[in-house]
């Protein structure tokens, strides 16, 4: 079964690179106009993926200029949220993606859905970078057609990185100038 994982977690990954490349470059872009202005970037995370916050914020390579999110923050136009959420029907991040479109704070979203018009949260987005999670990625071994393993917090930690590692040259790049 572990191969069957590692197959299928492999397979994931390169559906988020070959399909979000984009929008994680641009995603990176928006939180480094914070970090090269006077802005702070938050990342709010729901759910399971709030270990992506706790990850950037303690784990072995902080991301520059994060800072805690929580409801009680005010935030400014310089400013910048990235939403982390693995439904993006997730009440709490709709109302936020809201309050921060009509503050007119630029923000993007990471969510399983794909963006589209019926997407709420990928229309009120500056940018949007979906995971590509469907449901489970493993057949249950006792009971047919079950699929286990949804792996939301996975992929979010894998568009994290794959952002980190846009932001970090970006702003390295802006340190040389």
């Amino acid at each position: 079964m572990s191969k069957i994982l590692s197959t299928q977690m492999s397979g994931l990954f390169q559906r988020i690179i070959q399909s979000e490349e984009e929008a994680i470059e641009e995603t990176s872009r928006l939180l480094a106009q914070a970090s090269i202005g006077q802005g702070k970037i938050y990342f709010a995370c729901f759910g399971e993926l709030q270990a992506i916050e706790l990850n950037a914020l303690h784990g072995a390579e902080p991301f520059t200029n994060l800072k805690s999110w929580s409801p009680s923050i005010s935030l400014t136009e310089s400013d910048r949220v990235c939403i982390f959420t693995a439904n993006s029907e997730n009440p709490e991040a709709l109302s936020l993606a809201k309050e921060l479109y009509d503050s007119f704070i630029p923000f993007s979203v990471v969510s399983s859905e794909p963006k589209s018009d019926s997407n709420e949260l990928s229309e009120l987005a500056y940018t949007y970078v979906s995971m590509k999670v469907r449901g489970g990625i493993l057949p249950h071994p006792t009971r047919l057609g079950e699929r286990v393993v949804i792996p939301y917090l996975m992929a979010g930690l894998f568009v994290y990185e794959a952002i980190k590692l846009n932001y970090d040259e970006m702003i390295s790049d802006d340190d040389e100038l």
